[in-house]
C-alpha cells in the first residue's frame, strides 16, 4: 500500500475518487455534482468499478426504501427509476419442519418488517440507473477496472488507488498483453466496495478503526430469479421466513428465506444464512437448495423457470461494530463501513444516505479552499445528526438477540423491543464473538446429508454457477490467496473437515484425494462469484480474497 513502484504508470487525478459503482458510491456521485451545481463550484468526480458494467457484481434481495432515493432525486418517478413493484402485502412465517409452518398475523409482525411504502426491485438496473443520473451530472465512470491498492505516502494519508495490473499469467509473469494499471488520485477517495470491500478490509486495519467497535458480523445471502406461472405471480408480494432449514429454536444456525415477487411474472427466492453458524457440516447452498421445496415457496415455483443464480456475503454487526468511518484523505461508505440495517433486511437506503452524507462532508470541505489530505471529521458528525444514525441505533440489539437466543426467542425480544419500548428498551444486547470462531470441532459435530438436486426446484453448484455467468481470465494469478498453503489439509481438515468445500457457493474449493490417499487443496479460483465467505469464515483466517483482474467475476444480468 505505498505510492512508491518501480512500474511508470500513467496518472489520472480528480477533486473525488469513488471506488465502487454500489449505491452508496454512485449516490456520493450524484450528490456531489448536485452541490457542485447548487454552490457554483467544480468538483471532478470518477467512480471506478470491477465489474464489466455498472450493475455486474450488484446483488440483493431486494425490498428497497425509498427514503433517501427521494432526497437524492425528488423526480425519480419523472426520471424513470426502476421501481415498478410497490409492495402490496407482507407475510412472515415461521418454518418449524419441511412442510409446515406458522404464518404470523399481522400485528405480530415485528415493525421493522412492514414493508408499505416500499419497492421490489432489482438493484443492479437500480444501480444502472443510478449511473446514468450520475454521468448526465459529469460524473466519469469506469467500470472493469479493479482497484488493486490503496495510494498512501509517506505522510501516512490516502492519495487514491492503483487499478489492478492486466496480462498477467498465473506465474507472476507479464504476458504479451501486458499493461499495468493506471493511479487513480484524488483529494479525498470513498470507498463503496460493498460488504467486506478488500481494501477496506485493509484500511480498516492499517488505520485501526475498529479499535472501539464489537467484532463485525456477517451472513451469506444465496438468491435466485425465477420466472413463474402468471396464475402464481403476485406482484408486490413480500414473504419472508425464518427457522427451518436453519435452526427453529436453537441459536446454533440461524438466518431467515425471502421470496418477492416482481413485475413480468418473475419471483426472487433466497436464503440468509448468518455466518456465526456452529456446524462445519452445514452448507449454505444446501440449505437453500432445500428451503425451496417446502410448500410456502414451492407453491410459487413449482412449474416455473430458473433464471438466475448469486451469492453475496452480508454485512449485519450494525451500529455496535460499525468502525470509525474517516481517515487522513477518506472514508468508508456504505456496506464498507457496515451500514445494513439488519433489523429491516435493507442496507441499499442506508448505503445511499452514508454516501450522500459524505459528499456534502467533502463539498463542505472543498468549497472552504481545502487540498484534501486531511480527516472528513464533517462526516461522522453529519452522521450522529441523521436518520441514519437514528435508524441503526434503535436495532442495535437485533442482530446480537437472534444469536443468543434463536429465530424464536431472539424474534421475540426483538419485537418486544420495538412493539412495547418503542426501540428503546433498557437492555443492550452484543455478540462479541467473531464469526469464523463459531465453529465446532468435526467430531463434535452432526453430519448433514443433503437431498440430491431434483433440478425441478433444487439443482447443483455449477450448473448454478452457470446461471450467474461468471467468467474470469483463467491465465492470471490466484485471487485467493493462503497465507500458508499447510493450512488447510493439516489443520481444518483434521479440526473441521476443511469447511471451505462447502461454505463457498460456487464450488471453489476442494479437497482432492489421489489414488494413493494423498490429499490436496484445490482453488478453482474462475468459479468465484466474489462472495467473499471464504475471506470472512475460514477458521484459520487464512484465506485473503484480492481483487482480479477487472471484468472478473459474475455478469449479473438483473439481481
Amino acid at each position: 500500500m505505498s505510492v512508491d513502484t518501480p512500474v511508470e504508470r500513467d496518472v489520472m487525478e480528480y477533486d473525488v475518487l469513488i471506488v465502487g459503482a454500489g449505491p452508496s458510491g454512485l449516490a456520493a456521485a450524484c450528490r456531489l455534482k448536485q452541490l457542485a451545481t447548487e454552490r457554483g463550484q467544480e468538483i471532478s468526480v470518477c467512480v471506478v468499478e470491477k465489474g464489466s458494467e455498472v450493475g455486474a457484481h450488484i446483488l440483493s434481495g431486494a425490498v428497497f426504501e425509498p427514503r433517501a432515493l427521494n432526497e437524492l432525486f425528488p423526480n425519480w418517478k419523472e426520471l424513470g427509476a426502476p421501481l415498478n413493484a410497490p409492495v402490496k402485502r407482507d407475510e412472515l412465517h415461521l418454518f418449524y419442519s419441511a412442510a409446515k409452518s406458522f404464518k404470523f398475523l399481522d400485528f405480530m409482525i415485528p415493525t421493522t418488517m412492514h414493508n408499505h411504502g416500499n419497492y421490489v426491485i432489482s438493484l443492479g438496473n437500480l444501480c444502472r440507473w443510478l449511473a446514468t443520473q450520475a454521468e448526465g451530472l459529469g460524473v466519469e465512470i469506469y467500470p472493469g477496472f479493479a482497484a488493486q491498492e490503496v495510494l498512501i505516502d509517506e505522510q501516512n494519508i490516502v492519495r487514491g488507488v492503483q487499478i489492478g495490473d492486466l496480462g498477467v499469467g498465473h506465474n507472476g509473469e507479464h504476458k504479451a498483453d501486458y499493461a499495468p494499471g493506471m493511479e487513480l488520485r484524488a483529494k479525498y477517495t470513498l470507498f463503496s466496495e460493498g460488504c467486506r470491500g478488500h481494501l477496506g478490509k485493509r484500511l480498516i486495519e492499517r488505520y485501526n478503526l475498529a479499535s472501539d467497535a464489537d467484532p463485525q458480523h456477517y451472513a451469506i445471502g444465496l438468491k435466485e430469479i425465477w420466472e413463474i406461472e402468471p396464475a402464481r405471480h403476485e406482484m408486490g408480494l413480500v414473504v419472508h421466513g425464518a427457522g427451518w432449514p436453519l435452526d427453529v429454536v436453537g441459536t446454533a444456525n440461524t438466518g431467515g428465506s425471502f421470496l418477492y415477487h416482481l413485475e413480468n411474472n418473475q419471483v426472487v427466492v433466497g436464503l440468509i444464512v448468518d455466518l456465526s453458524y456452529s456446524n462445519p457440516y452445514l452448507s449454505p447452498f444446501d440449505e437453500f437448495q432445500r428451503f425451496k421445496h417446502h410448500p410456502v415457496a414451492a407453491k410459487y415455483l413449482e412449474g416455473g423457470k430458473r433464471l438466475s443464480y448469486g451469492a453475496r456475503a452480508i454485512v449485519k454487526g450494525g451500529l455496535n461494530a460499525l468502525p470509525k468511518l474517516v481517515f487522513p484523505g477518506g472514508a468508508l461508505i456504505g456496506d464498507d463501513a457496515g451500514m445494513l440495517n439488519f433489523a429491516k433486511i435493507k442496507g441499499s437506503h442506508t448505503a445511499m444516505k452514508s454516501g450522500m452524507l459524505a459528499a456534502e462532508a467533502i463539498a463542505d470541505k472543498l468549497q472552504a479552499g481545502s487540498e484534501g489530505g486531511d480527516t472528513l471529521t464533517g462526516y461522522p458528525d453529519k452522521f450522529k445528526a441523521s436518520w441514519l444514525y437514528d435508524e441503526l441505533y434503535k436495532s442495535k440489539s437485533f442482530g446480537a438477540a437472534i444469536h443468543k437466543f434463536g429465530a424464536l426467542i431472539g424474534g421475540t425480544i426483538n419485537w418486544i423491543e420495538q412493539k412495547l419500548f418503542g426501540s428503546k428498551a433498557p437492555w443492550h444486547l452484543r455478540d462479541l464473538k467473531p464469526d469464523h470462531e463459531t465453529l465446532k470441532l468435526a467430531s463434535e459435530s452432526e453430519k448433514i446429508v443433503y437431498p440430491k438436486p431434483d433440478n425441478k426446484l433444487s439443482f447443483d453448484k455449477l450448473s448454478s454457477v452457470f446461471l450467474s455467468s461468471t467468467n474470469h481470465e483463467e491465465d492470471q494469478p490466484v485471487h485467493l490467496k493462503l497465507t500458508d498453503p499447510s493450512v488447510p489439509i493439516g489443520k481444518n481438515l483434521p479440526m473441521f473437515d476443511e469447511p471451505a468445500q462447502r461454505y463457498c457457493p460456487a464450488g471453489v474449493y476442494e479437497v482432492v484425494t489421489a489414488a494413493t490417499g494423498d490429499k490436496r487443496f484445490q482453488i478453482n479460483a474462475q468459479n468465484c462469484v466474489h462472495c467473499k465467505t471464504c475471506d470472512i469464515k475460514d477458521p484459520a483466517q487464512n484465506i485473503t480474497w484480492i481483487a482480479p483482474e477487472g471484468n472478473g467475476g459474475p455478469n449479473y444480468p438483473n439481481m
